[in-house]
């Protein structure tokens, strides 16, 4: 099979990813904590930490602790023996994240791990760390049905309100497979008009991460340029910016049920100013009921929309050879 053909094949299998993921997390025998904690640290970068954003984006409305989402080389100075730090790197080797975790150990945090093997598995085996262990071997933006549902059964595990995500869960699965055809057919029409512009994404509330994962998706799979930001926030200088704007720029506006008022007539608007710069304005809506459910959906939507779009591009869907760069240049420093 060519590398080509397995991302195809990764990107179908997401729903089922979500199904296996809630089966790894109902095998585990996790140790349960002595107490409850004041703040959560979900630590990790690129494919490993969208997942962070997701979680915490989701559960801002029930959760009565915060939720803070790291991704870099240092904790915030408020991590202690009364947080729960969560680190998720897909390899187990990524060196932010490692750091990150070194310093959550020494400052006797209570840590659970979500990873495939490496180094971050090492310490969890050492140090009898609570860890969801998947399958390596895969890009870590393949595998966010596995590292989302590692992490919303870590807080659930550890006691936070969480929302019934495995009802949501459940309910996208379904519908994706239901639907796949009419997502295929939707991609394709999208990726045509999307093609050979810098992407815009915009979302409203509590799209934000599924935004910066649509975003994150376009720049490794499609290789093309852009940015995301949210609604209202960027009404008050983004909007601004748009005087300098034109054709070459492609918008996705993220919606959904479940925006405040304010927020959906604030889209509404936006919308038709964004009209009179470009003409490609695209609004995705994602059916469910709730924004779990709708959000999974729309993920696996923008993982096709790019996975169609490298092939409009004719570019190489696995290549990320800038960032092997990278980490061969960092590695000669030590």
């Amino acid at each position: 099979m060519s590398l080509y053909a397995m991302m195809k094949d990764l990107i179908a299998a997401f729903p089922d990813h979500l199904e296996e993921g809630l089966k790894i997390a109902e095998r585990a025998k996790w140790k349960n904590p002595a107490k409850r904690f004041k703040a959560v640290v979900i630590t990790g970068l690129g494919g490993s930490g969208i997942g962070g954003s997701l979680a915490a984006e989701w559960m801002s409305a029930s959760s009565h602790t915060p939720i803070f989402v790291n991704k870099d080389y240092y904790l915030p100075a408020f991590v202690d023996e009364n947080t729960l730090v969560i680190a998720s790197s897909y390899s187990g080797n990524t060196e932010e994240t490692l750091a990150a975790l070194e310093q959550a150990i020494e400052r006797k945090a209570e840590v659970a791990i979500i990873t495939s093997g490496g180094r971050a598995l090492e310490l969890a085996t050492k140090h009898n760390f609570n860890a969801f262990v998947v399958e390596g071997g895969n890009p870590p933006r393949s595998m966010l049905g596995y590292s989302i549902t590692g992490l919303m059964s870590f807080l659930d595990f550890y006691g936070l309100q969480t929302p019934d995500y495995i009802a949501s869960w459940k309910e996208a699965i379904e519908a994706m497979r239901n639907d796949i055809d009419s997502i295929h057919a939707q991609a394709k029409v999208y990726a045509e008009q999307l093609k050979n512009h810098c992407a815009v994404v915009y979302c409203t509330d509590g799209l934000a991460a599924m935004g910066e994962r649509l975003r994150q998706q376009l720049n490794e799979n499609s290789k093309m340029l852009g940015w995301s930001s949210a609604i209202p926030e960027m009404n008050h200088n983004e909007l601004v910016g748009w005087a300098g704007g034109n054709e070459s720029f492609g918008v996705i506006i993220l919606r959904s049920d479940f925006e405040y008022d304010r927020n959906a007539i604030r889209a509404d608007i936006n919308k038709d100013i964004l009209l009179k710069r470009t003409p490609t304005v695209l609004e995705w809506k994602a059916p469910g009921s709730s924004l779990i459910s709708q959000s999974l959906y729309l993920n696996h939507l923008g993982d096709w929309v790019s996975y169609y779009l490298s092939e409009i591009h004719q570019v190489d869907i696995m290549d990320i050879k800038v960032i092997d760069f990278l980490k061969s240049e960092l590695g000669k420093i030590g």
